[in-house]
């Protein structure tokens, strides 16, 4: 009966060290681990002082101003416009909104159409000016 017992425990911790394998049964697909990046005001900030580096996008909607150096303001839905406007699939994109919420949106459509490079930032225009910079305000709306 012991060695019934003891076999079944071998059994069982083998199958739960399997279950707790670092490495995953099934490699994730692409899409599963594509994933886009976030950076704090400060880190935008400095990003702003490589124009040629970054597409920087504003995504909100309704026009309420935008950070200076923005490349383009693109409604966070209209996915159409903002791969239309965009470099190509590996180029380093920046999106911002207002708050956050749509940037983030925007951030994983284009995710999951294959963009490898984007970035997102969260607080947006709020956290901007939170951290005592100015928003500009074209008027050109978007």
């Amino acid at each position: 009966m012991r060695t019934v017992v003891a076999v079944g425990m071998f059994i069982g911790l083998i199958a739960v060290g399997a279950a707790c394998s670092t490495v995953p049964a099934v490699p994730p697909t692409p899409s599963a681990a594509a994933m886009y990046q976030t950076i704090t005001i400060d880190e935008f900030a400095a990003a702003l002082d490589q124009p040629d580096v970054y597409t920087v996008i504003n995504v909100h909607i309704p026009y309420e101003g935008e950070v200076p150096n923005t490349d383009d303001q693109i409604p966070y839905h209209d996915i159409d416009a903002l791969t239309t406007a965009l470099p190509d699939r590996n180029a380093p994109i920046i999106l911002y909104c207002r708050s956050g919420r749509m940037s983030e949106e925007a951030s994983r459509a284009l995710v999951a159409l294959g963009y490898t490079s984007v970035v997102d930032v969260p607080g947006g225009m709020n956290a901007w000016m939170a951290s005592g910079r100015e928003l500009l305000m074209s008027g050109n709306g978007a």
